[in-house]
């Protein structure tokens, strides 16, 4: 049997390094996903929640902020137009 020609092993090198350059974007592509839903993967590949601030409780408001202040009160009233 003929030995096989290099430009064929290079070929097979090229195909190889093209396909695990897609396999690493997917998994980029996944990662990007999950992350955007809030999970991320561990090293083993397990999926985990991110934490969320400590800080914050359900409503999203600062703990530090008293309740009765809203977000409305603290905006200005815009200035009345005179109309001519």
């Amino acid at each position: 049997m003929p030995a096989k020609k290099q430009q064929t092993h290079a070929k097979r090198a090229r195909e190889l390094a093209v396909k695990e350059k897609r396999e690493r974007k997917r998994a980029k592509k996944a990662e990007r996903a999950l992350a955007a839903e809030g999970l991320m993967t561990n090293e083993d590949g397990s999926v985990v929640a991110l934490e969320t601030p400590q800080d914050e409780d359900e409503s999203g408001v600062s703990p530090e902020t008293p309740p009765d202040e809203s977000a409305a009160a603290a905006v200005p009233a815009p200035a009345p137009v005179e109309v001519r």
